[in-house]
């Protein structure tokens, strides 16, 4: 999909987020970038979760503003640099 093709538009911006994908997987990565809908993971991890998979992301280091809450996100394409997630509507 081309950048004009999508309906949100995409923010490059690195923020460091931990991703939970089991009850023992966890993983820590670095948005490449982000949008209303989703978010580009930059990963160099072979032991990544699969396209299909519900995973939980929580932005980290917010600050004095306290934590941010898990997102509960879908993992909708993979790419040798990372993972695109799907925000999920609760």
């Amino acid at each position: 999909m081309t950048e004009e093709q999508r309906k949100e538009p995409r923010i490059k911006i690195p923020l460091n987020v931990s991703l939970k994908y089991s009850d023992e997987g966890q993983l820590f990565a670095v948005t490449r970038d982000i949008s209303d809908r989703g978010i580009f993971l930059l990963l160099d991890q072979e032991n990544v979760p699969k396209i299909g998979d519900v995973v939980r992301v929580q932005v980290q280091n917010m600050g004095e503003g306290g934590e941010a809450p898990w997102v509960r996100m879908k993992v909708v394409r993979k790419e040798s640099v990372g993972l695109g997630l799907m925000i999920l509507d609760e």
